[in-house]
């Protein structure tokens, strides 16, 4: 298996506005879909921005006195410019933004800024859900056909509650950086622990941080 994308991930089939939506039809639309914010399209269904119940609380809070039917619309309350992401995308890299930025959704966008879906906070931790033997399965696939097995290492891999731990020979020590570092990139890693060591050696290395 490869590295998730948001693609593999991201929901198609979207709640959506446009900037003209009332305050009212946003309550209305999260309702009803069961979800907690909505991008924003233009006319051309591109992402102009997002709003979320925080949005639409906050709004409420401050005119909760002068506020009548139908006053404010989804342009005035949404948060623009919208922080999106591309279906090719690796999921781990939207799971950063998402916390980079203090968002709980990322509107999936085309090449042309089109909306296409969305990934979600719960739609990540499916990340996290791998079990050890799959996580296993991937770690040999990736390091040891790729870094270690084309150079004739020998190597172990054991995995548990997500971490990892790579255990054997490899023939030169440049090529432990590198099995590190494939090991961090498969989905559901946690950890990974390094007691590779060349032939010549009878010394372990320690835990390896991520690249």
């Amino acid at each position: 298996m490869q590295t998730l994308t948001v693609g593999e991930l991201m929901t198609s089939r979207v709640a959506r506005a446009r900037p003209g939506t009332s305050f009212e039809g946003l309550v209305r639309l999260l309702r009803r879909r069961g979800v907690s914010g909505v991008p924003v399209l233009d006319r051309d269904d591109k992402v102009v921005g997002v709003v979320s119940e925080k949005d639409l609380l906050e709004f409420r809070a401050k005119t909760r006195e002068e506020a009548g039917e139908g006053w404010g619309t989804a342009a005035e309350l949404m948060t623009s410019p919208a922080i999106t992401v591309h279906p090719e995308q690796r999921a781990v890299d939207a799971a950063r933004i998402m916390d980079r930025h203090r968002v709980n959704r990322l509107p999936v966008v085309d090449e042309e800024d089109r909306l296409i879906g969305i990934v979600t906070r719960g739609d990540l931790l499916r990340l996290f859900l791998r079990t050890d033997a799959a996580i296993r399965a991937d770690v040999e696939g990736r390091v040891l056909s790729r870094t270690v097995r084309g150079s004739g290492g020998t190597v172990r891999v054991e995995v548990r509650d997500g971490v990892v731990v790579l255990d054997g020979q490899v023939p030169a020590t440049a090529d432990i950086p590198g099995a590190v570092r494939q090991a961090w990139r498969v989905d559901g890693v946690t950890g990974v622990v390094s007691r590779l060591r060349t032939g010549h050696e009878g010394k372990a290395t320690g835990p390896e941080p991520p690249a």
